[in-house]
């Protein structure tokens, strides 16, 4: 009676661990989904560059790519950055302003907004936005 109590919660741990698994895939497939339907319309070219954004759970990224040769022209990060503290929506504002800044004295002024299938909300508004004040026409 024992060894069947066991076998049954192991199975239902089991259970919960792919339904967990499966929603983890599901929310990765529609972001991927929606980024496909983004890049369809959305390219960068030389006289009006694309900036893509990245964010991972701890970090966010931004870099400007000319796709016409596929080639990064600009980037920043929070990953080691000494100026990004304070909160994740403080860092993606610093993150933004840098990149506006490197861009602008590379010679971009205008580019194209990818948010990378990510909302257009939090970490991802407050970077695009900190670019727009420093500058960067989005």
């Amino acid at each position: 009676m024992k060894k069947l109590g066991e076998r049954l919660v192991k199975q239902q741990l089991k259970h919960k661990l792919e339904i967990i698994l499966i929603m983890a895939l599901k929310k990765v497939l529609k972001r991927a989904k929606i980024k496909r339907r983004i890049r369809k319309k959305i390219t960068g070219n030389s006289s009006m560059p694309r900036l893509s954004v990245f964010r991972s759970n701890k970090q966010i990224y931004a870099q400007i790519i000319d796709d016409s040769v596929g080639k990064t022209l600009v980037s920043a990060t929070s990953f080691n950055n000494k100026g990004a503290t304070g909160t994740k929506s403080e860092r993606a504002a610093f993150v933004g302003k840098e990149v506006a800044e490197k861009a602008i004295k590379a010679g971009i002024d205008k580019v194209v907004f990818d948010r990378n299938g990510y909302l257009y909300h939090g970490r991802v508004k407050s970077l695009a936005e900190s670019a727009r004040e420093s500058g960067l026409k989005l």
